[in-house]
């Protein structure tokens, strides 16, 4: 839900209160507060994430143990590495063995060139088994003796495998067609996967509605969650070709080439595949710093904290590695919206500069072991797709002779299968298979969570503890604690009848700050301690409806509501504003291995640490209630931070793992803009119960309208449960409640005013 207050600033609206323009409170500097400053939190932010993106290449070798005294202990040595790309690609399902290779015979006759070919290759339509349900489609070429080599040949995601078979039109450096014959003029067994397109046809469920979503990202946002990624279903497609090619063809050298997305997954699956003696990686290698302006698809959670291409590529070494800097998949943004309804994610492809080929390349030299083998071969330029040289240098590398790429030969094009029907029996597959694996995702989480000691409060703090780590440096990433002087900056905006408003920025990082509103009532007492209501707004939101009540919202000015009680209120500026512009802060995040709640925990430890140090706050009693996006953040930074004495979650605590994955509901996140949501791998280990785990035993309370649009009652009450049962199992049933009201998405007030009195001691703030 967005709420957005467009032109109203808290300056403005709460001085007719009669505040003094321009007072700071006692041991505060002066804030020249700035007219939008969230606007300015968010531009500070992206400045923040650019630094941490060119620093990303400097600090990856802490991430590696490199032995370079010999090829043997060099392997040795990287192996965790490569086991940590297999996890973040998400190519970690479990294959199907042995891996079946069945052939589509149409019109029940094989398929085949026209007779006067004098090669007379073959052309069949395949499929093969790669995970339970789940099989890849595709052609296989033979060549007309036994096969010297067999190769795996990716094309573009939009270039069907009929284009490099040669029986569909597609251009060659020379404007040729691209033709796989040419692999098997040289003795080479050649089968070809059908990549996810970039179209989105049948992205979207017909029952609910059809989004603009590309297929990639129809599938990645879903697979995300699940910890498993598009790019790494296809590197799977390819280890199941090998795993049959090999079996096929023992002691033959593999090799993989790919263009475009083909060369991501070539890359990607020869760093983890050891089997795969050479492979052509075309139109695709480069640096990953400007990975968060391409296709969402493209976003790999912590790829950039410890590979690059260059860091990618050493894991392929000793085995031969042709990188041809060719002219790559161009696209200019999003799909055209569907039905009025623009839901993709912002995002572009260009070609990678020979410069920006040459540099990557450059770096791999430091990264592997001095060898008389050149490692890379690089050649190529920004004007062809493939070319004669890479084909030359490939099959060299993996056979160890030389052929010239016939591309004056094209087959008549040829449809031999329907490939709108192919596409969609491969994304739906792809779909069922990561819908079965969030369906299951509840007993892995148990599985994980059993581990914990569920006999006391005390041992449940104790024992989940390593939970809470993994949580905040795993699933939402960890940056280093604050580094900035315990301090603040803060104006005076408002003198009202029980309490005095002011403006307060306080440093976290250079260049960072966190910034609010604090509510102080006028009746504290010198030495008196009173709770703190740490009250969050929502999406597109500001503090201004929380803590003045002449703004009328759903927030219903819940934060003046409990100054006139007396407690002490501090409203954050959270940076979730500002729509794709924050949203790409998220962006820039991931790859590092943070999101945009790295940044908000660390806002939320500072300015715990410095409300700590005002005169009449009892650190002890701090609190937490957010509302909606808020609500997100209820869930998320009292998880993290134990500081919080307690946190309410209202209008948003829901079943999170089906929220954002589900495809037979329109009130998912696989129906909306906000690409923002998804964490990876959060399903396999923290639910919304999870989070609520950690926030245990300190009190927790959800409260929840009965027409809240954002998910229906049964799945807060299905997810509500496990948190009721885990508190009573602890002895601990009076510290959580959920409180439902008849209305929407808002802040009520009744049932939360009266938890909050009764835990945080303040008879007084009862409703």
């Amino acid at each position: 839900m967005r709420h957005v207050h467009a032109g109203v600033l808290l300056a403005a609206v709460l001085l007719s209160g009669g505040a003094a323009r321009g007072q700071s409170l006692p041991g505060t500097l002066p804030w020249d507060r700035p007219a939008d400053p969230a606007a300015s939190m968010v531009a500070d932010l992206h400045l923040f994430l650019d630094a941490e993106t060119l620093a990303s290449v400097a600090r990856r070798p802490r991430h590696w143990n490199r032995d370079l005294s010999s090829d043997a202990a060099y392997l040795a040595s990287v192996a965790p590495n490569r086991a940590r790309l297999e996890h973040i690609l998400g190519a970690t399902g479990k294959r199907v063995s042995p891996v079946t290779l069945d052939a589509i015979v149409p019109d029940a006759a094989i398929a085949t060139v026209p007779s006067d070919d004098p090669f007379r290759v073959p052309v069949i339509v395949v499929r093969w088994s790669v995970y339970p349900g789940f099989e890849a489609e595709g052609l296989l070429l033979n060549p007309a003796g036994e096969p010297k080599a067999c190769v795996v040949l990716l094309g573009d995601a939009d270039a069907r495998p009929e284009v490099p078979a040669g029986l569909a039109p597609g251009t060659h450096a020379s404007g040729a067609p691209i033709s796989a014959r040419s692999l098997c003029d040289a003795g080479c067994r050649v089968l070809i996967p059908t990549l996810v397109s970039r179209a989105s046809t049948f992205s979207g469920n017909p029952a609910v509605r059809m989004t603009n979503l590309s297929h990639r990202e129809w599938v990645y946002r879903m697979a995300f969650e699940a910890g498993r990624h598009i790019l790494g279903y296809e590197i799977d497609e390819v280890r199941a070709a090998v795993d049959w090619l090999s079996a096929k063809h023992p002691g033959l050298p593999i090799g993989v080439a790919g263009h475009g997305e083909g060369g991501l997954v070539a890359l990607g699956a020869s760093a983890l595949d050891p089997r795969i003696a050479a492979t052509w990686v075309a139109g695709s290698f480069g640096p990953r710093e400007g990975s968060w302006a391409e296709p969402i698809d493209r976003n790999v959670w912590g790829l950039l904290d410890e590979f690059g291409d260059a860091e990618i590529a050493s894991l392929i070494y000793p085995r031969k590695l042709v990188i041809e800097a060719s002219r790559g998949p161009e696209t200019t943004g999003p799909n055209p919206p569907v039905n009025g309804l623009n839901d993709a994610a912002s995002g572009r492809l260009t070609s990678p500069a020979r410069s920006a080929v040459d540099r990557e390349a450059a770096r791999i030299a430091g990264l592997i072991p001095a060898h008389t083998t050149e490692f890379p071969v690089v050649l190529g330029d920004e004007t062809s797709t493939w070319s004669s040289q890479g084909f030359s240098a490939f099959l060299l590398a993996l056979t160890g002779q030389t052929l010239e790429s016939s591309n004056s030969f094209q087959y008549p094009p040829r449809q031999l299968t329907d490939p709108d029907a192919r596409m969609q029996r491969i994304v739906n597959q792809m779909v069922s298979y990561t819908q079965g694996l969030i369906r299951t995702s509840e007993l892995r989480r148990d599985a994980y969570w059993n581990q914990a000691n569920r006999s006391s409060p005390e041992a449940w703090s104790a024992s989940t503890k390593p939970f809470r780590a993994t949580f905040h440096e795993e699933l939402i990433g960890r940056f280093p604690p604050p580094s900035e002087p315990i301090s603040a900056r803060t104006k005076q905006l408002a003198d009202r009848p029980n309490w005095t408003a002011h403006a307060v920025e306080i440093p976290v990082w250079p260049g960072v700050s966190a910034s609010g509103v604090l509510l102080l009532p006028k009746d504290l007492k010198p030495g008196e301690r009173r709770p703190v209501v740490v009250c969050q707004h929502g999406l597109e939101g500001t503090p201004d409806p929380i803590v003045d009540p002449s703004i009328k919202s759903v927030y219903n000015s819940y934060g003046a509501q409990l100054a006139d009680r007396g407690y002490i209120v501090y409203a954050p500026q959270n940076p979730y504003t500002g729509h794709d512009t924050f949203r790409t802060l998220q962006r820039k995040a991931q790859p590092l291995k943070k999101t945009l709640f790295s940044i908000i925990a660390a806002q939320h430890q500072q300015t715990l640490n410095w409300l700590k140090t005002q005169p009449n706050v009892d650190p002890g009693r701090i609190a937490f209630y957010g509302l909606s996006y808020g609500g997100k953040t209820a869930m998320r930074v009292p998880a993290m931070l134990e500081d919080y004495c307690l946190s309410i979650c209202s209008a948003d605590f829901n079943e999170w793992a089906v929220k954002t994955t589900n495809i037979d509901r329109a009130y998912s996140y696989m129906y909306t803009l906000e690409y923002d949501m998804y964490e990876f791998a959060l399903a396999e280990r923290f639910n919304y119960a999870e989070m609520a785990a950690l926030i245990a035993p300190r009190p927790f309370m959800v409260e929840r309208g009965h027409q809240d649009g954002v998910a229906p009652d049964e799945w807060i009450g299905y997810e509500y449960a496990k948190v009721k049962r885990l508190y009573d199992t602890l002895g601990l049933s009076d510290r959580t409640e959920v409180g439902y009201f008849n209305a929407g998405h808002q802040i009520d007030g009744k049932a939360t005013f009266a938890f909050l009195a009764r835990h945080l001691n303040w008879p007084r703030g009862m409703p």
